[in-house]
């Protein structure tokens, strides 16, 4: 007879809520009234009526001083200067590029926003214009910040520094951009052996830690070497992890994605999306940030 394994229901430990920080978060449905004061000043996704400040989207009341806004649970991407974002090359126009970042229009990215390879600093010529599919084509992935935001709301990039460039040799992983947490970093070395870029726009990069930083190429050098099958595991392992993060609708940072990826470790690669599984190992990260923050 062929072996059956079977899954017996455990009996989980309730969670700890006097742990949960910042109290009880502000949730309102588009049409709902935030607050009657007239004091506060209107920001995004609120509008005012009768005197009142209502809520325009259904997401997370947010105040800084008299600025109320509502942080939509799930929107495109609004882009923000500063922003770490991954992107996908959309079209090679004159001077340019278009970048697809997860946002309502397509962003871009000028050709005097780029690091010539090699890190050379000079003004780009006529030469440079016609080696433009040289640098980034179609289809290319490249890790960017947001420079500017244009009067429609479209995003100015670049990549003037060599930790951004072309990407390659990982995994693309596409979530909500409500879900990844703002740092101060949002390029992550894990301890496992795999490294990933957190971009604003919920576009999540999995690849394999270089051993060393190639500082040379300016980014522009893909390193198209065969990746060890060591390290294809952990990449897959760190994708389901974060599926299985997103599902529950954790928010996305390095420890909170990292604690996930050590509770799974008893678990084959191929069982982290099983509800059961997916339930216990989100259970036990989200304990484990409880009780680090108390």
């Amino acid at each position: 007879m062929a072996a059956v394994t079977m899954r017996l229901p455990a009996l989980l430990a309730p969670l700890d809520s006097s742990a949960l920080r910042g109290g009880e978060k502000h949730l309102v449905a588009p049409g709902d009234t935030i607050t009657t004061d007239t004091g506060y000043m209107r920001g995004h996704g609120t509008y005012v009526e009768n005197d009142k400040l209502i809520a325009s989207v259904a997401g997370v009341v947010e105040r800084v001083n008299k600025l109320v806004c509502v942080r939509a649970l799930k929107a495109r991407y609004n882009g923000e200067i500063g922003d770490i974002v991954v992107g996908r090359i959309t079209e090679v126009q004159q001077k340019r590029w278009k970048v697809e970042t997860n946002s309502r229009l397509d962003s871009v990215l000028l050709l005097s926003s780029i690091n010539l390879p090699g890190g050379e600093l000079r003004r780009k010529s006529a030469e440079d214009e016609l080696a433009m599919r040289d640098y980034l084509q179609e289809g290319d992935l490249i890790s960017a910040e947001v420079q500017s935001i244009f009067s429609d709301g479209a995003v100015s990039l670049h990549t003037r520094s060599l930790k951004y460039g072309k990407l390659a040799q990982g995994v693309l992983v596409q979530v909500s951009p409500s879900l990844v947490k703002r740092q101060k970093t949002h390029f992550h070395d894990l301890p496992c052996g795999a490294s990933v870029i957190l971009g604003n726009n919920g576009f999540i990069w999995i690849y394999p830690t270089p051993e060393q930083k190639d500082d040379e190429a300016g980014g522009y050098t893909a390193n198209l070497e065969p990746v060890p099958l060591c390290d294809r595991e952990v990449i897959s392992r760190l994708r389901n992890c974060i599926m299985a993060l997103v599902t529950h609708k954790m928010m996305l940072f390095d420890t909170s994605i990292l604690y996930c990826y050590e509770a799974s470790l008893p678990h084959q690669i191929k069982d982290i999306l099983k509800p059961e599984v997916t339930e216990e190992i989100v259970l036990e990260a989200r304990q484990r940030l409880l009780d680090s923050e108390g």
